[in-house]
């Protein structure tokens, strides 16, 4: 009878020792994956532009401002914004920091990119930005998404545009089935002032666990942006993913609003 004991008590360890292996390869697999845009701008774009002005595979690698513009792989005109150095997400301390770029406004500002790799124009009401949490995305380097509208959000938000003020408040409506806050803002206003900071400031209790949060910013057709927050929930399968406001192939330019001159 002991003997047997000895020898569950030896299987027994045997497989948390096993347990224990799988599971750190599968943690160490898991970071190594979602390291991959950070290793593109430290080992490919940054130095690339640094030694020979080649930012490749970045568009663009921007020193002074501090960021760099990659063409995603998903969808035909969809770029990401970086930092240049080491930011993992929207719960990262350094973006409530005033010497941190701006990198909303830096988006915002980069949005010609999609006009250019289309060839043709792409009005701004068709254009989104968006920041997913950490439970929200794949990789652990901050990253805007300049990308597509989706044709059914464009047309919710035409709808309660003047329903939203230049404080955030909830928006009068679900979009893509989520609780979103909103509030309008000006170009100028969102050069002035980080979307992170703004944030932080004026919602309470955000900017202790911005991690909670995920962030988009659109146009409005008068003239002004939408800001956009909702707030993870993942009783509710909300995991805080703003992307979820984008379509990355980009139907809204199909549409007759978007064929007009």
């Amino acid at each position: 009878m002991v003997r047997h004991r000895k020898k569950y008590l030896g299987l027994f360890f045997a497989v948390l020792v096993v347990a224990g292996a799988a599971g750190g390869w599968y943690w160490h697999e898991r970071e190594w994956k979602a390291g991959a845009l950070w290793r593109i701008v430290s080992e490919k774009c940054v130095p690339g532009e640094q030694k020979n002005h080649n930012p490749a595979p970045c568009k663009e690698v921007n020193l002074q401002q501090g960021y760099v513009l990659l063409k995603d792989l998903n969808g035909p005109l969809q770029f990401l914004l970086m930092p240049v150095e080491r930011i993992t997400g929207i719960e990262s301390p350094e973006l409530l920091s005033p010497t941190t770029p701006n990198f909303f406004w830096d988006a915002w500002h980069e949005r010609g990119v999609m006009a250019e790799k289309r060839g043709a124009p792409v009005p701004d009401t068709a254009i989104s930005l968006a920041i997913n949490s950490p439970t929200g995305r794949t990789q652990n380097q901050l990253h805007i998404h300049i990308s597509c509208l989706r044709n059914d959000i464009r047309q919710t938000i035409d709808k309660f545009q003047y329903a939203v003020g230049a404080q955030w408040q909830p928006f009068p409506d679900n979009l893509a089935g989520e609780e979103w806050l909103a509030r309008t803002l000006t170009p100028e206003e969102l050069k002035n002032q980080s979307l992170f900071i703004n944030f932080a400031q004026q919602v309470g209790g955000a900017a202790k666990q911005m991690g909670h949060f995920s962030l988009a910013l659109v146009a409005l057709k008068s003239g002004k942006l939408l800001a956009l927050a909702t707030e993870r929930d993942l009783l509710h399968g909300n995991p805080a993913s703003a992307e979820v406001l984008q379509d990355h192939t980009c139907a809204i330019l199909t549409t007759p609003e978007t064929q007009k001159p």
